[in-house]
């Protein structure tokens, strides 16, 4: 296609749009700070503008524009869509198909306001979830007895995990309930026979799915790049999960009059 340009305040707007978009995009599926930026602003240089400047912040982002002197800012609201790497590398693709020249920011827009999360089949991912935590477990040195105790709590709490964020359940609350739900069923089938002599690597184990490492490795990465402020969103966020965590393994082990970890 043929270069892209910008002509006057209604081309300048739809530059804003896109750059304001694709930040939006990758902020709302689990990119770090340094890459949103980086695109949005790759985005648009390619389309003409002079520069793009780009604020970033826990629940929104802040983009401007500078074309012949002339500045236009947007603002987004940013909502938290689940990690997906595949809208990343879609947007990045995009990106890069408009440095080459091989769409106008028409069609950038168009492309962007097209993409879709694309998403592994549920029972895939609960499978998966199961035999990973079976595999954590078996790395600690958990027994055969264990191991089915593991899979067997993991699946049925990655179900309702899925079930919970489905309905838009408060994440906190969803964290919460699902390791409630995961710390009673592995406490239950310690009673069954054959009985494990690793009982704690067991309900250690079926919580792991739990673990916030992708915000976690954000907020290190943020903050390292001087991210600071969404830094310590993302960590205080991630912070957040692990307490929803606590507390539901905190309230089963007390329903069922657990002490300790065995």
């Amino acid at each position: 296609m043929s270069e892209s340009k910008v002509h006057g305040e209604p081309g300048q707007r739809a530059v804003t749009r896109a750059c304001a978009q694709a930040a939006l995009l990758l902020m709302q599926h689990g990119s770090e700070s340094a890459l949103v930026e980086n695109t949005a602003k790759r985005i648009g240089i390619a389309a003409g503008a002079d520069s793009v400047e780009i604020a970033l912040l826990s629940n929104a982002i802040v983009v401007s524009t500078l074309v012949d002197g002339h500045c236009i800012t947007t603002v987004r609201r940013m909502a938290d869509r689940g990690i997906n790497m595949t809208m990343a590398v879609e947007v990045q693709r995009i990106m890069l198909d408009m440095e080459k020249k091989r769409m106008d920011i028409a069609e950038v827009e168009r492309q962007l306001t097209a993409l879709r999360p694309s998403h592994y089949n549920r029972w895939l991912v609960v499978g998966m979830v199961g035999i990973s935590c079976s595999a954590f477990a078996f790395l600690a040195g958990a027994d055969f007895p264990a191991l089915w105790i593991t899979f067997a709590a993991s699946v049925c709490a990655m179900v309702v995990r899925q079930q919970l964020a489905f309905w838009h359940f408060n994440p906190l609350i969803n964290f919460s309930v699902t390791a409630f739900l995961a710390t009673s069923i592995a406490v239950q089938l310690l009673n069954f026979p054959p009985g494990t002599k690793t009982p704690h690597i067991a309900l250690a184990s079926c919580l792991l799915m739990l673990v916030p490492g992708m915000p976690l490795i954000n907020s290190l990465a943020d903050m390292v790049k001087g991210y600071v402020n969404t830094g310590i969103a993302r960590l205080g966020f991630a912070l957040l999960l692990c307490l929803g965590v606590c507390l539901g393994t905190a309230f089963a082990l007390r329903v069922w009059n657990v002490r300790g970890w065995f």
